[in-house]
């Protein structure tokens, strides 16, 4: 079975850029240490400095599920708090062409 890609939009509230950047920066660290995650990198939009962007590979759909519940992402979701401009918006991919 391949691998499952995932795409997550996070956007900060004007401000709170730097909040939001720091939380996301410690989750990826500890995400990437679960025994499913193939990769998980984290960007910044080059056209929008407010919204951050996490490029995923989990090795199955337990796997992610299991991320969503792991104590570093209920702590990332405490420190985001108020900082957000709304609900990450949260992609899995489907492959179109090979």
């Amino acid at each position: 079975m391949s691998d499952l890609h995932v795409v997550a939009l996070i956007t900060a509230k004007p401000g709170s850029e730097d909040v939001v950047k720091a939380a996301l920066e410690v989750l990826a660290a500890a995400t990437r240490e679960e025994p499913g995650c193939v990769s998980y990198f984290l960007h910044a939009s080059a056209a929008d400095p407010s919204t951050f962007i996490t490029v995923e590979s989990w090795k199955s759909k337990e796997d992610l599920d299991g991320h969503l519940v792991t104590e570093h992402m209920k702590a990332a979701v405490g420190a985001l708090g108020g900082s957000l401009a709304g609900a990450p918006q949260i992609h899995p991919l489907i492959p179109v062409s090979s």
